[in-house]
């Protein structure tokens, strides 16, 4: 039975989730990424990314912060990783190198379609499951107490914004059914554009964090 306490910890945590995960914000960026696959194949991708999203995050929050500790990675560093490699995804989707691997897997080659697979990367990391919702579960469980129950508490909470994600990646579907292939490509290239600006904030959020640059810089 929770008390007023327990419930009043599970509404912060949720909200502070919600807003850094952004189910809403991620559904558009799984619709470019998966732009002319069939039904099945974006499915499969979908809950193989929320799977290894949760899984990650998950163990990250139990364990993650003393890993990195202990590997000689700080958090700053990891940002900065993670934003260098989101900003290359970006790059092929501005120009269309998605698309264009994908015409050329029409051969059905299983090792080559497997090699355009983005429920690992960039779906599950480090768009889900990326620094900043890392280091909120981290900063959760500790404000909770980091016991069992805490960890508990914040990994429902988790697993209940990754279904909400999940929820919204199935519905772009739908949204790809509307916009037809003239907005999609419309749709793909812009948030080409915003997922580079996404990535270069990781990258600045990460050098303002080791003093690399003024405090301002990077803010908004």
């Amino acid at each position: 039975m929770l008390d007023l306490l327990d419930l009043a910890f599970l509404i912060t945590a949720f909200v502070t989730l919600f807003v850094v995960i952004d189910p809403v914000g991620t559904a558009p960026v799984f619709l470019a990424l998966t732009q002319g696959m069939s039904s099945a194949r974006r499915r499969a991708i979908a809950i193989r990314s929320c799977l290894i999203a949760a899984i990650l995050l998950a163990l990250f929050g139990v364990a993650g912060e003393d890993f990195l500790r202990f590997i000689g990675i700080s958090m700053p560093a990891f940002q900065i990783a993670g934003g260098i490699l989101l900003f290359l995804t970006a790059l092929d989707m501005l120009f269309d190198r998605r698309a264009r691997r994908r015409a050329d897997h029409a051969s059905d080659d299983p090792a080559r379609t497997e090699a355009d697979d983005p429920s690992v990367f960039p779906l599950a990391m480090p768009l889900i499951a990326g620094p900043g919702a890392m280091a909120t579960m981290v900063l959760l469980i500790g404000d909770a107490g980091r016991g069992p129950h805490a960890m508990a508490l914040v990994t429902a909470v988790m697993l209940v914004v990754i279904l909400l994600v999940f929820l919204a990646f199935l519905s772009s579907a739908l949204i790809e059914r509307l916009l037809r292939r003239t907005g999609t490509m419309v749709l793909t290239r812009l948030f080409g554009l915003l997922l580079a600006a996404l990535s270069v904030q990781f990258v600045l959020n990460g050098a303002n964090a080791i003093g690399l640059l003024p405090p301002t810089a990077g803010q908004f």
